[in-house]
């Protein structure tokens, strides 16, 4: 039994088919998205459907990612935030231009269903972005920093790695949890298309809206699988700008 995270797809459907299929998973395993599921390719509405179809066979937690929040403020009040368009929203609106009614509500109660954030039996935290509270993501004052929030990855890499855990200067927020796993702010900025590990904070986000791969984790062997370029799987697309 193995347990898999799996970070920021972008409507890059295809690359969670391969890179699902050369891990070769099986009924025992448990999978943990990191969201931002959606915008960014063409695929919006393929891309949901696997995955509705995808827990129907294994145990999955979902956690929502701010491109996850957005599609479903559009679907639900019609809101076109512009940013948001112009950062792979307007391919989203377009997959969903034709789909049905009835296909709309079921992927709305998909996007309303995901979790913030995932503490699991050992005391690790998955969550898209970060958090800013010294105490947890779960004191938050403004919820939605847990798919926004840039400083908990900031804080990490700036860390020096020599500081001990005992230190009285070591940061609070890294000692709440054994392992943090986040996505959102791609490691393509730093010039690398694997997960990166600073401290004990793992970021799986390796550029799927760009031209990275789409990149699984097992998270206790820390074996790492990866797709083509998704780029490469939507020659016809630019994806995200």
């Amino acid at each position: 039994m193995s347990t898999y995270v799996i970070g920021d797809i972008h409507s890059g459907a295809r690359a969670l088919e391969q890179v699902l299929e050369r891990v070769q998973p099986s009924k025992e395993d448990t999978f943990l998205f990191l969201g931002d599921y959606v915008d960014g390719w063409s695929e919006a509405v393929e891309t949901v459907d696997f995955l509705l179809d995808f827990e129907k066979r294994y145990s999955c937690v979902f956690i929502k990612g701010n491109h996850d929040y957005l599609t479903y403020r559009y679907l639900k009040k019609g809101e076109q935030n512009p940013l948001w368009l112009a950062s792979g929203g307007q391919q989203t609106v377009e997959s969903y231009a034709a789909v049905s009614t009835e296909k709309k509500k079921q992927h709305m109660a998909f996007y309303a269903q995901l979790k913030n954030y995932h503490i699991d039996s050992e005391n690790r935290l998955f969550v898209h972005a970060g958090f800013t509270n010294v105490k947890g993501p779960r004191y938050e004052y403004f919820e939605k920093m847990v798919f926004w929030d840039r400083t908990l990855w900031e804080l990490a890499r700036s860390l020096d790695p020599t500081l001990s855990q005992d230190n009285p200067n070591y940061p609070n927020r890294l000692l709440l949890f054994k392992e943090i796993y986040i996505g959102h702010t791609p490691v393509t900025r730093l010039g690398k298309t694997v997960p990166l590990n600073y401290a004990n904070v793992w970021n799986l986000d390796t550029g799927a809206a760009y031209k990275g791969p789409l990149s699984l984790m097992d998270v206790d062997t820390k074996q790492v699988w990866q797709s083509d370029p998704v780029y490469t799987l939507y020659p016809l697309e630019s994806g995200r700008n």
